[in-house]
């Protein structure tokens, strides 16, 4: 069963269809596309249009134009429309309007995509599940998303992210979730924002999008809980809560252990135990609010529970991993958690906490004594405040558990200079100036955490600490 034939796409986006075709995918990318996609010419850094020939050459379906490109013949199989975007548009829009799936959306300062991946573990076990994939939550990727979306699926995820005012009402109202989550709000993107209050304004704005008799999932621990209830209430979308003091899905307990969590909770009064598989009380946090979301989507929470101990962190998002140094001896590792992709001062702080609670090994390598060694990134787009949040990062209580911590980048200098000498590490500008050195920066014993919003490139420090060694087998015990 096809994803499109040429005719539904034409009526869903009122273009003009050439040739009787049929796509099973959709594509932006022609890096990525696979046989039968449908390519979507859109315009970005460079025109779409320019790679049509290239995408039709790979195999594609057919490929949404505003124009027949140069170089493409006149009977290519082509679905021609006055503008890209908005044809994209439309097609994400009959995606949604053909399917009775149940569909959450998902946005949040820190944690939306994790909490997407969650809530994908936890409803693929219920039924057929869509979700976006990486983090596909802007102008484009919530259409890209939705024209994806099987007819036949019976949930969806879909996650939609802001950078400036005004960007999420119109995406919610595209995905039209019968539950909206929020998973934080913090002190993020504050270059476009006044304040944290305006944040939690344009985070309230999912709730525009909520289907009638549906649900807002808020977290309760929060200084602007506030506005998002009143969101909520002028809208009259019922609400459930969670956090350590919410009334309706209560945090109550977290024990990290080595690599996993243990979190006992509430679910209105019910007493709730669940296991994920990666350190973090941030993420016991977003697997409860999870949790609250698929419940409100009709899932059965006893399978859902057992369904998030099945989900790991994607790599840069906390992913945790051993590293082998030496091939023979097998004791010679270190930790690494590669939180790599982003960072804020809310996000920063919960890897720290992680990091702080790392168990370390003494009596190996060069050192004899496993340290906690961060190494830490800028954090972007904090606006007028940013140095002073960037020193402020020395004061997190963490940091007393932490030994060494190694600053890249002009305002983790801010940090570095506020650290205590007997914590101060490198500081370098680049990543790739932090990467030439990682062999005299960890050794054997040590748990290492790479942290940084993704322009920093803390991938390369990753990388470099990954090339030092090999990584060990996993374990094939689920239970483990």
């Amino acid at each position: 069963m096809s994803l499109w034939s040429a005719t539904e796409a034409a009526a869903a986006t009122g273009g003009q269809a050439v040739e009787n075709w049929s796509v099973e995918g959709v594509s932006i990318d022609t890096r990525t596309i696979e046989p039968g996609d449908l390519f979507v010419a859109l315009k970005a850094a460079r025109d779409g249009h320019d790679f049509v020939a290239q995408a039709l050459a790979k195999g594609a379906g057919a490929a949404l134009v505003s124009h027949i490109p140069e170089g493409v013949s006149q009977n290519a199989p082509l679905l021609i429309v006055d503008d890209v975007l908005e044809g994209l548009e439309k097609l994400g829009q009959a995606g949604r309007e053909r399917t009775k799936a149940r569909v959450v959306a998902v946005t949040g300062s820190v944690g939306k995509t994790s909490t997407k991946e969650m809530l994908r573990a936890i409803l693929s076990g219920q039924g057929q599940t869509h979700a976006s994939v990486a983090s596909y939550n802007n102008h484009w990727g919530v259409p890209l998303t939705l024209a994806r979306m099987p007819a036949d699926t019976e949930f969806a995820v879909i996650e939609i992210g802001m950078n400036h005012p005004g960007e999420i009402s119109p995406l919610a109202k595209m995905a039209r979730p019968h539950v909206a989550l929020i998973t934080t709000v913090a002190a993020v993107h504050l270059e476009a924002f006044a304040n944290v209050d305006g944040i939690a304004i344009e985070k309230a704005a999912l709730m525009d999008g909520v289907e009638p008799g549906g649900l807002a999932v808020l977290p309760a621990d929060i200084a602007t809980a506030s506005i998002l209830m009143e969101k909520a209430q002028s809208l009259g979308v019922a609400v459930e809560t969670f956090g350590e003091t919410a009334p309706d899905w209560v945090l109550e307990q977290v024990t990290l252990s080595g690599d996993k969590t243990i979190a006992q909770a509430r679910a209105h009064g019910d007493v709730l135990i669940y296991k994920i598989n990666s350190a973090g009380r941030h993420f016991a946090m977003n697997g409860l609010g999870a949790l609250a979301a698929a419940q409100g989507l009709g899932a059965d929470l006893a399978i859902a529970t057992a369904d998030l101990g099945r989900w790991v962190p994607f790599t840069g998002r906390g992913a945790r991993e051993t590293i082998w140094l030496d091939p023979v001896e097998t004791d010679q590792t270190l930790d690494l958690i590669d939180d790599a992709y982003n960072a804020n001062p809310t996000s920063l702080g919960a890897a720290m906490d992680v990091l702080a609670a790392a168990e370390t090994k003494n009596g190996l390598g060069r050192i004899g004594r496993g340290r906690r060694i961060a190494f830490v990134g800028d954090m972007k787009e904090l606006g007028p405040l940013e140095t002073q949040m960037h020193a402020e990062m020395a004061r997190h209580p963490a940091m007393d558990e932490i030994d060494i911590v190694h600053c890249v980048g002009p305002l983790m200098q801010h940090l570095h200079d506020a650290l205590p000498l007997d914590k101060r590490g490198s500081w370098t500008n680049t990543s790739d100036e932090m990467a030439q050195n990682i062999r005299n920066l960890v050794d054997a014993g040590d748990c290492v955490l790479a942290k940084g919003s993704l322009s920093m490139g803390l991938a390369k420090v990753v990388d470099a600490i990954r090339k030092l060694g090999h990584p060990a087998p996993q374990s094939s015990d689920e239970d483990a």
